[in-house]
């Protein structure tokens, strides 16, 4: 395995920690407000939970780039 292709396992293994964290604070931040939906939420807790989430959503974007990218995605014998 090259050096660049070590290089960006390793990116991939971290962005998924990454991801692994922010989905956790996600739940944590919800469990935290009494499992309130989006619509009982009040506005600054809205911001931060739409936040979180729009984090969440790039980085996943980034990492499905990378599988891609790694050919993580594609069934290989």
């Amino acid at each position: 395995m090259s050096d660049d292709m070590m290089h960006d396992v390793q990116r991939y293994r971290q962005m998924v920690l990454d991801y692994e964290a922010l989905d956790e604070e996600i739940d944590t931040y919800i469990i935290e407000r009494g499992g309130k939906s989006e619509h009982e939420m009040t506005a600054d807790e809205l911001t931060h939970y739409r936040e979180l989430s729009r984090r969440r959503d790039e980085l996943l974007n980034e990492i499905r780039m990378l599988e891609h990218q790694l050919k993580l995605d594609e069934d290989t014998p």
